[in-house]
Order: C-alpha cells, then structure tokens, then sequence
C-alpha cells in the first residue's frame, strides 16, 4: 500500500531572527542625510544607560521577527534609505545578516551605533554612525577608542554634548585623539542634549572653534514632531 509523504512544517530558529523594536517610516532627523525620508528599524537592547537616553522602551519592549519579515516590513516603503538602530543593534549578532541582505538588495543601509562595540564586522557598505560619549553621559568610559582606527569616507562619529565640560572633551577628541580619524570620517556630528544644552550656545562654540570636519546637528524629528513621540 503507498503512502502519501507529507512535507515536514518549517520551523524558524533563533539563527533566522532579530528582536525588533519597532520598525517605521519616518524623515531621517540626523547625521548628513537628515531630512531624507529613512525606514528605520530598531532593534532591543542596549548595554549602556545613558543618562540623556530617549529611547528607554526600547531597552526591554520587543518581539522576535525573522529576517524575511522584517525585510519584507521595510519594501513596503517607498524609500530606499534605511537605518539600523537601537538600543544598540550590534548585540544582536544576526544583524550583520539583516545588513547584508539589505545591502545585497540595493538599499542605502546606515547603523547608528553607541561606540562600545566592534564595528569591524559591520559590512563595508554600511555607513557607520558612531557615537563617542561624551562624560555627561555617564558612559564615557565605555568609548572603544579602537574603532576610530576603523573609521572610513563612509563613516560619521557624533558628540551628544550637555555641558561645557562635554564641549572641551568633544574638541580634545577632534584635536588630539586617534591620529588621522577625523581626516577620514565623512562628517563629525556636533549635536546638543535635546533639553540641556541649547543650539545657541552650541553653535556659538562650533563658530567659534570652527573644529575641522565638525558640523552641529539638531535632531529635527524632535522640531517636526513632539520630542517624545514615538516611531517618528
């Protein structure tokens, strides 16, 4: 008597998924493509506690998604401009994968890192936005200096500024850091602590210091918007 196989169901496992914050589409607010539309893809988790983080909820709140939904998530947009972000996506390891796959599919991908991991396995097609924290953020001690000798024409280091003593260090950095770094970046991003510091008294000192390769930014989803909005 013959019997009929039947396909086994395919099952998904942790190799084939990311913890996904939220995924949404909004106006890019920072780094030199600010103003573009963005698909933004936050991921959970983060290992630092910043103490100007507007991002909180995505410490604990997310589900896991697997790659083909999350990519199938984004092509519903009609941009080609996508960013990685967080919390901090690079302890998810499979977000290389996402990355990759991305790239692979001709999307312009950014990741918006915190600086406290290795960039070096990112793919070279990525444009890294690196932060360096500054001492307000009570995580300065958490900067992996070594990734400044990683930096490339691609890449962006922002400065998240709240005091004067973060303006000074920030400048020390460009000045006198990691020889060569601040030639290779494509841009070094000056942005004040939405709250403390004000654009005035940034952009004075950005005036005048007139740091090489230092730009101020300002997070404009937050003048868009309501600066506590979320998925914007």
């Amino acid at each position: 008597m013959s019997m009929e196989l039947k396909a086994l169901p395919q099952t998904t496992t942790a190799a084939d998924t990311l913890t996904i914050n939220e995924i949404f589409y909004s106006i890019q607010g920072e780094s030199t493509f600010a103003g573009q539309p963005c698909v933004f893809v936050r991921l959970t988790g983060c290992d630092l506690r910043c103490t100007y983080c507007d991002t909180e909820y995505a410490f604990y709140e997310g589900k896991k998604r697997t790659l083909a939904e999350i990519i199938a998530e984004i092509e519903k947009y009609p941009c080609r401009l996508v960013e990685i972000t967080g919390g901090e996506p690079l302890l998810q390891k499979r977000v290389h994968t996402l990355m990759h796959r991305l790239c692979d599919a001709g999307f312009t991908v950014l990741i918006e890192t915190s600086g406290a991991h290795d960039i070096a396995p990112i793919d070279a097609r990525v444009h890294r936005i690196m932060d360096l924290k500054c001492p307000s953020s009570g995580e300065c001690d958490r900067n992996r200096m070594a990734n400044l000798e990683l930096l490339g024409v691609r890449d962006e280091v922002k400065f998240v500024i709240g005091t004067d003593e973060d303006y000074a260090w920030a400048k020390a950095q460009v000045l006198a850091g990691v020889p060569g770094w601040a030639d290779r970046v494509n841009a070094i991003l000056f942005s004040p602590v939405f709250g403390k510091m004000t654009p005035l008294e940034l952009a004075t000192r950005v005036m005048a210091d007139a740091l090489p390769n230092v730009r101020m930014q300002l997070q404009m989803h937050k003048i868009i918007w309501e600066p506590d909005r979320r998925g914007v």
